[in-house]
Protein backbone atom coordinates (compact mmCIF):
# COMPACT_ATOMS: atom_id res chain seq x y z
CA UNK A 1 0.00 0.00 0.00
CA UNK A 2 1.28 3.24 -1.15
CA UNK A 3 0.62 6.07 1.22
CA UNK A 4 0.69 9.61 0.17
CA UNK A 5 0.23 13.33 1.87
CA UNK A 6 -1.97 15.60 0.21
CA UNK A 7 -2.14 19.33 1.74
CA UNK A 8 -1.70 22.82 0.70
CA UNK A 9 -3.10 26.46 2.43
CA UNK A 10 -6.42 27.79 2.70
CA UNK A 11 -8.59 28.03 -0.13
CA UNK A 12 -6.03 25.93 -1.94
CA UNK A 13 -8.27 23.34 -3.50
CA UNK A 14 -7.11 20.30 -2.00
CA UNK A 15 -11.39 18.84 -1.38
CA UNK A 16 -11.15 19.18 -5.57
CA UNK A 17 -8.03 17.61 -5.83
CA UNK A 18 -8.87 14.48 -3.20
CA UNK A 19 -12.39 14.25 -5.24
CA UNK A 20 -10.04 13.63 -8.45
CA UNK A 21 -8.03 11.11 -6.48
CA UNK A 22 -10.90 9.46 -4.98
CA UNK A 23 -12.68 9.14 -8.64
CA UNK A 24 -9.18 7.37 -9.82
CA UNK A 25 -9.02 5.13 -7.29
CA UNK A 26 -7.73 6.83 -4.34
CA UNK A 27 -9.04 5.88 -0.55
CA UNK A 28 -8.93 9.40 0.67
CA UNK A 29 -8.71 10.43 4.73
CA UNK A 30 -9.48 13.48 5.33
CA UNK A 31 -8.20 15.21 8.51
CA UNK A 32 -11.22 17.57 7.83
CA UNK A 33 -13.28 14.67 8.27
CA UNK A 34 -11.68 13.69 11.11
CA UNK A 35 -11.53 17.13 13.30
CA UNK A 36 -15.51 16.76 12.49
CA UNK A 37 -15.98 13.19 13.57
CA UNK A 38 -13.82 13.30 16.69
CA UNK A 39 -15.96 16.42 18.53
CA UNK A 40 -19.49 14.67 17.80
CA UNK A 41 -21.87 14.89 20.35
CA UNK A 42 -21.25 11.91 22.98
CA UNK A 43 -17.61 11.76 22.05
CA UNK A 44 -14.75 12.21 24.48
CA UNK A 45 -13.59 15.14 22.28
CA UNK A 46 -17.05 17.05 22.70
CA UNK A 47 -16.91 16.51 25.98
CA UNK A 48 -13.11 17.57 26.22
CA UNK A 49 -14.00 20.71 24.08
CA UNK A 50 -17.35 21.35 26.33
CA UNK A 51 -15.39 21.36 30.00
CA UNK A 52 -12.14 22.98 28.30
CA UNK A 53 -13.75 26.31 26.92
CA UNK A 54 -17.15 26.34 28.38
CA UNK A 55 -20.77 25.51 27.62
CA UNK A 56 -21.16 28.88 25.74
CA UNK A 57 -19.12 26.87 22.65
CA UNK A 58 -22.25 24.11 22.20
CA UNK A 59 -25.33 25.02 20.72
CA UNK A 60 -28.05 22.41 20.05
CA UNK A 61 -25.80 20.17 21.39
CA UNK A 62 -23.26 20.44 19.04
CA UNK A 63 -19.36 21.98 19.47
CA UNK A 64 -20.20 25.64 17.75
CA UNK A 65 -17.73 25.87 15.41
CA UNK A 66 -18.22 29.10 14.17
CA UNK A 67 -17.93 30.53 17.88
CA UNK A 68 -15.13 28.44 18.65
CA UNK A 69 -13.15 28.89 15.53
CA UNK A 70 -13.13 32.96 15.78
CA UNK A 71 -11.82 32.40 19.24
CA UNK A 72 -9.23 30.12 18.07
CA UNK A 73 -8.11 32.41 14.90
CA UNK A 74 -7.68 35.53 17.69
CA UNK A 75 -6.06 33.55 20.86
CA UNK A 76 -3.15 31.49 20.10
CA UNK A 77 -3.30 30.35 23.64
CA UNK A 78 -6.96 29.15 23.01
CA UNK A 79 -5.60 27.36 19.39
CA UNK A 80 -3.05 25.79 21.67
CA UNK A 81 -5.71 24.36 24.04
CA UNK A 82 -7.92 23.50 21.20
CA UNK A 83 -5.06 21.63 19.04
CA UNK A 84 -3.80 20.44 22.26
CA UNK A 85 -7.58 18.18 22.62
CA UNK A 86 -8.54 17.18 18.91
CA UNK A 87 -4.98 16.32 17.58
CA UNK A 88 -4.41 13.32 18.91
CA UNK A 89 -8.01 12.20 18.43
CA UNK A 90 -7.86 13.31 14.89
CA UNK A 91 -4.27 11.12 14.46
CA UNK A 92 -6.17 8.12 16.20
CA UNK A 93 -9.31 8.20 14.09
CA UNK A 94 -7.04 8.79 10.62
CA UNK A 95 -4.41 5.66 11.93
CA UNK A 96 -8.13 3.58 12.31
CA UNK A 97 -9.21 4.51 8.87
CA UNK A 98 -5.82 3.78 7.20
CA UNK A 99 -5.63 0.10 9.07
CA UNK A 100 -9.36 -0.47 7.47
CA UNK A 101 -8.58 0.65 4.08
CA UNK A 102 -4.66 -1.91 4.57
CA UNK A 103 -6.92 -4.88 5.67
CA UNK A 104 -9.28 -4.07 2.15
CA UNK A 105 -5.75 -4.31 0.64
CA UNK A 106 -6.07 -0.64 -0.79
CA UNK A 107 -3.53 -0.02 -3.42
CA UNK A 108 -3.00 3.38 -2.56
CA UNK A 109 -3.99 5.53 0.54
CA UNK A 110 -4.15 9.59 0.34
CA UNK A 111 -4.45 11.07 3.78
CA UNK A 112 -5.37 14.99 2.99
CA UNK A 113 -3.88 16.86 5.59
CA UNK A 114 -4.19 20.94 5.79
CA UNK A 115 -1.24 20.82 8.17
CA UNK A 116 1.00 18.28 7.40
CA UNK A 117 4.41 20.49 7.40
CA UNK A 118 3.11 22.93 10.63
CA UNK A 119 2.61 19.42 12.33
CA UNK A 120 6.19 17.67 11.16
CA UNK A 121 4.45 14.72 9.48
CA UNK A 122 6.38 14.08 6.59
CA UNK A 123 8.85 11.08 7.57
CA UNK A 124 4.59 9.25 7.55
CA UNK A 125 4.25 8.84 3.92
CA UNK A 126 6.22 7.87 0.44
CA UNK A 127 5.35 10.77 -1.18
CA UNK A 128 3.56 14.79 -0.66
CA UNK A 129 1.34 16.55 -2.76
CA UNK A 130 0.79 20.01 -2.42
CA UNK A 131 -2.42 21.44 -3.76
CA UNK A 132 -1.04 25.11 -4.81
CA UNK A 133 -2.07 28.14 -5.45
CA UNK A 134 -0.19 31.47 -4.97
CA UNK A 135 -1.80 33.67 -1.42
CA UNK A 136 -3.28 36.17 -3.48
CA UNK A 137 -5.83 33.52 -4.79
CA UNK A 138 -6.27 31.98 -1.68
CA UNK A 139 -7.62 35.22 -0.22
CA UNK A 140 -9.93 35.61 -3.13
CA UNK A 141 -11.30 31.73 -2.71
CA UNK A 142 -11.84 32.28 1.13
CA UNK A 143 -13.92 35.80 0.73
CA UNK A 144 -15.67 35.08 -2.66
CA UNK A 145 -15.99 31.20 -2.22
CA UNK A 146 -16.57 30.88 1.79
CA UNK A 147 -18.22 34.04 2.44
CA UNK A 148 -15.29 35.00 5.10
CA UNK A 149 -14.53 38.37 6.18
CA UNK A 150 -11.05 39.52 4.89
CA UNK A 151 -9.34 39.75 8.17
CA UNK A 152 -10.45 36.24 9.10
CA UNK A 153 -9.51 34.93 6.44
CA UNK A 154 -6.22 36.74 6.05
CA UNK A 155 -5.89 35.45 10.33
CA UNK A 156 -6.45 31.20 8.40
CA UNK A 157 -3.48 32.18 5.97
CA UNK A 158 -1.07 33.68 8.52
CA UNK A 159 -1.46 30.69 10.63
CA UNK A 160 -0.50 28.57 8.38
CA UNK A 161 3.44 28.02 7.06
CA UNK A 162 3.36 30.50 3.89
CA UNK A 163 2.61 28.26 0.57
CA UNK A 164 5.29 29.17 -1.12
CA UNK A 165 7.82 27.69 1.68
CA UNK A 166 5.37 24.48 1.38
CA UNK A 167 5.82 24.27 -2.49
CA UNK A 168 9.70 24.17 -1.86
CA UNK A 169 9.29 20.99 0.85
CA UNK A 170 6.83 19.04 -1.45
CA UNK A 171 7.59 16.21 -3.70
CA UNK A 172 4.70 16.84 -5.81
CA UNK A 173 3.05 20.31 -7.09
CA UNK A 174 -0.40 20.88 -8.40
CA UNK A 175 -1.02 24.07 -9.70
CA UNK A 176 -4.78 24.76 -8.88
CA UNK A 177 -4.98 28.59 -10.31
CA UNK A 178 -6.57 27.74 -13.43
CA UNK A 179 -9.07 25.85 -14.80
CA UNK A 180 -10.63 22.35 -13.51
CA UNK A 181 -9.59 21.00 -16.50
CA UNK A 182 -5.93 22.27 -16.11
CA UNK A 183 -6.03 20.49 -12.26
CA UNK A 184 -7.59 17.52 -13.58
CA UNK A 185 -5.08 17.08 -16.31
CA UNK A 186 -2.16 17.41 -13.40
CA UNK A 187 -3.71 14.87 -10.93
CA UNK A 188 -4.38 12.36 -13.84
CA UNK A 189 -1.00 12.85 -15.14
CA UNK A 190 0.51 12.58 -11.26
CA UNK A 191 -1.67 9.44 -10.84
CA UNK A 192 -0.22 7.16 -13.73
CA UNK A 193 3.27 8.26 -13.91
CA UNK A 194 4.39 8.23 -9.54
CA UNK A 195 0.84 7.58 -7.49
CA UNK A 196 -0.89 4.69 -9.24
CA UNK A 197 -0.28 0.93 -7.33
CA UNK A 198 2.17 -1.16 -9.58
Amino acid sequence: MKLIGLTGGAGSGKSTVSDMLSELGATVIDADEAAHAVYQPGTPGFDAVVTEFGGEYARDGRIDRGRLGALVFHDEGARRRLNAIVHPLVREWMAARTAEAAMRDAGVVVQAVPLLFENGLERLYQSIVLVYVPEDVQLRRLVEGRGLKPDRALGMIASQMPIDEKRKLAHHVIDNSGTVESTRRQVERLWEQTLRAT
